[in-house]
């Protein structure tokens, strides 16, 4: 147990300090390495690992490039400029329509897509709005936090969904019904919250004659108008596939490649740059961290969850949520989201309470938000932020975090 911690600990300071550049991917791919020579995994656990992600890894690389494509033809853009114009100049009134555009971003595009494309989008157009610095970082802080609390609805919205939709055998469109109404009220509360926190940064009116006609950033009209009967094809197949069984993954990549070939013809995209933007380091990054965390639950460490996780499960419904919940969240918070859902989910494989299992699934998605490197897609985030001048620091974010997260969480657990 010491071993198999020491290396997953070892391997997650480096995969949040990323020394001299050292990619995510690559940290966590040198993690697993150390965990199979010291003999903490074995082979046999690998081959165990990649069956259990592999699906989830490759959808969201198809869901990445078929938002880099988006992006490269102004969809995203276009969609921020439609909402600032929604808005009427009142601040209020884009506070609240840019949460509900990245809610629809990380619902269709997944968590990290909105976090890699709409953040950069959405802090250009605040610069052309003459913001001050406390209210591009409340409009910054609310689009992260919607990122996450927002990735629920779709199998596809988290690589935690995925992850655990197929690990225990949840249909698409079971999944769906099942999570719909607190992915509602998710979005609610998320709003109503983030507003009474971040209100007094928040200006009463805007001025959006600063701004371009969002008609005037799309770079094919007919590509643009295609793409949005493109989604609703997509979207329809994954229930057909989910009717014969299929992963998720045929479709996530399949429609991607088919999209970006659509797009090249058309002569609107480079595919070289868009394979070359795809975030290849996040495959890397899902297999290597699982291997290094099959080391904590060859250790024992999922045999003590599971007591407790049986424990809740004698208790009320409600009872068993919110625990299951909670211990999600504060796992994730501490040791990132990816290698929280794995442990959870095998800590919970025998336990058979369909409510927990969607309980671990909001508790990682949510929880990670109380701290900094709680998820990739914060991750993510930060460092785009970083790269664009505005610097969060830890102590800022996890305020925030820690203010916000265990209310939103604690309704929308009570959803389920």
């Amino acid at each position: 147990m010491i071993l198999s911690s020491t290396i997953f600990l070892i391997t997650l300071i480096f995969v949040i300090w990323q020394p001299k550049g050292l990619q995510i991917g690559t940290s966590a791919i040198i993690g697993a390495f150390i965990a199979l020579i010291f003999g903490v995994v074995s082979f046999s656990d690998v081959l165990d690992v990649t069956s259990i992600v592999w699906d989830a890894t490759l959808a969201f690389i198809g869901i990445i490039i078929l938002s880099l494509v988006l992006d490269e033809i102004g969809f995203f853009e276009w969609a921020a400029l439609q909402m600032a114009k929604f808005s009427n100049g009142s601040g209020i009134k884009m506070f609240i329509y840019s949460i509900l555009l990245g809610a629809f971003v990380s619902a269709l595009f997944a968590n990290d897509g909105a976090a890699l494309i709409l953040t950069p989008i959405l802090l250009a157009k605040m610069r052309v709005l003459n913001l001050n610095l406390k209210t591009i970082v409340a409009f910054l802080l609310a689009g992260g936090f919607i990122s996450d609390s927002a990735s629920l609805p779709f199998v596809f919205s988290n690589l935690t969904n995925i992850v655990t939709a197929n690990y225990f055998n949840i249909g698409f469109a079971k999944y769906l019904f099942d999570m719909i109404t607190p992915f509602i009220v998710s979005i609610a509360i998320s709003t109503l919250f983030l507003w009474i926190i971040l209100r007094k940064d928040i200006p009463k009116s805007v001025d959006i004659t600063l701004l371009k006609e969002p008609k005037s950033v799309i770079k094919n009209l007919k590509l643009f108008y295609f793409s949005w009967f493109f989604l609703t094809l997509l979207l329809v197949s994954y229930f057909i596939g989910d009717i014969f069984n299929l992963p998720i993954s045929i479709f996530a990549l399949g429609g991607a490649i088919v999209f970006l070939l659509i797009a090249t013809v058309v002569k609107t995209v480079e595919p070289k740059k868009i394979i070359k933007d795809a975030p290849w380091q996040v495959v890397w990054f899902s297999i290597g961290l699982y291997i290094v965390v099959y080391g904590l639950k060859n250790a024992g460490l999922t045999e003590y969850l599971n007591t407790i996780l049986k424990l809740l499960s004698q208790q009320n419904d409600t009872v068993a949520v919110l625990g299951t919940g909670f211990i999600a969240a504060f796992l994730s918070a501490i040791m990132n989201n990816m290698p929280t859902i794995m442990i959870m989910d095998i800590a919970l494989k025998d336990i058979g309470n369909e409510a927990m299992i969607y309980a671990n699934i909001i508790g990682c998605n949510l929880g990670p938000k109380m701290t900094p490197f709680g998820s990739l897609a914060t991750l993510l985030w930060l460092y785009v932020l970083a790269q664009k001048g505005v610097k969060i620091s830890f102590a800022q974010y996890s305020k925030f975090g820690l203010i916000i997260t265990p209310p939103v969480l604690f309704i929308v657990l009570l959803t389920l």
